[in-house]
């Protein structure tokens, strides 16, 4: 039975490319290190032309992804849906009459975290998700599994570099909010206006620079003798945290 990547990959340079001229979404490319001649350089052209990002990865990666299926030195990875743009996110604020409500994903890796996020995001009222290009997870078949369906509702954007996107919507008039340690605390925090909460990456939360551009760092009581949340997690409780406020709900005195 195959499992959800080999639902993921298509391979070999005809099936890559007549995948690339029917505008199908692409998550992203990998091709065999080196691999520059021919059609692969044809390809290479029309991912760059679609942003889509290629990898280069050694023959034996490939090998296993595709299962023994001949790959010719090069696999596309099919998203599950399209990607949005980040205008898509401010026009469905606009069209709820609200204020902005951005997920910031700082390189989650973990298929099951983004998805996570994702239907999160659907079920708190956010208006999109944001991750970078590279050295992130995109929106593959288990990324799609993990939404329970959310990534047919929530636009998913992505973005080259993500301290210049938060510098390019702060102009907008949108507060950042990274979730990491030796913040405010949650509870003291105003999330009532144009809002995006950044979320950081499993292994090395929020990086510095992103750090840096943030308006607020926010943080969530450590109570016990591990020092972090699974980044999903914490999302989810400052997401409903922000949903709260927005709706106007009373915490109970």
């Amino acid at each position: 039975m195959e499992n959800e990547r080999e639902r993921d990959v298509i391979a070999g340079r005809n099936a890559v490319t007549e995948a690339l001229k029917a505008g199908r979404p692409i998550d992203s490319i990998l091709v065999r290190r080196g691999e520059k001649n021919g059609s692969v350089s044809s390809i290479l052209r029309m991912a760059k032309q679609a942003g889509i990002p290629v990898k280069e990865v050694d023959s034996r990666k490939l090998d296993g992804m595709c299962g023994g299926e001949n790959h010719q030195g090069i696999i596309a990875m099919a998203a599950v849906h399209a990607f949005s743009e980040v205008e898509d996110i401010f026009a469905l604020a606009e069209s709820r009459n609200e204020p902005p409500f951005i997920l910031v994903c700082d390189e989650i890796a973990d298929p099951h975290n983004l998805g996570a996020i994702l239907r999160t995001a659907e079920c708190a009222g956010a208006h999109g998700v944001v991750i970078p290009k590279r050295r992130s997870v995109g929106l593959t078949a288990a990324v799609g599994k993990a939404s329970a369906g959310a990534v047919e509702y929530v636009p998913v954007a992505r973005v080259t570099n993500i301290a210049v996107f938060l510098e390019e919507i702060k102009a907008r008039g949108v507060w950042v909010y990274a979730a990491d340690m030796d913040g405010t605390d949650w509870c003291q925090t105003d999330f009532s206006g144009p809002a995006a909460l950044v979320v950081g990456s499993e292994g090395f939360g929020v990086s510095r620079l992103v750090k840096e551009k943030s308006d607020f760092i926010v943080s969530l009581p450590m109570k016990g003798r591990i020092n972090s949340l699974n980044a999903s997690v914490a999302c989810g409780v400052l997401c409903y945290e922000i949903a709260r406020q927005r709706a106007g709900i009373k915490a109970k005195g």
